[in-house]
C-alpha cells in the first residue's frame, strides 16, 4: 500500500466510525496490508486486493470471546 491509500483508509474509518482515533500504520514484512489501530491498540490488518485493475481493501478483525463483555 502507498501513502496515498493508508491515509484515504485512516480518514474512511474516522469518518465512518465517528472517530478520529483511527490510525492505519504500513507493515514492514508485507508492502501490500497495513496495521489498524485504535489509538495504541492493535485490531486488525488491511490488505490490499488489486484483481485485474480492481482494487479493493479487506479489513481482518479478530475478535478472541475472552475479550467480549458478558451478557444478561
Amino acid at each position: 500500500m502507498n501513502t496515498s491509500e493508508i491515509q484515504r483508509l485512516q480518514k474512511y474509518l474516522q469518518e465512518k466510525f465517528g472517530n478520529k482515533n483511527f490510525k492505519i500504520v504500513p507493515r514492514k514484512e508485507d508492502k501490500e496490508s497495513a496495521e489498524v489501530l485504535l489509538g495504541t491498540e492493535f485490531i486488525g490488518t488491511i490488505y490490499r486486493d488489486d484483481d485485474e485493475g480492481d482494487v479493493s481493501f479487506d479489513f481482518n478483525m479478530a475478535i478472541l470471546e475472552m475479550d467480549l463483555p458478558k451478557v444478561a
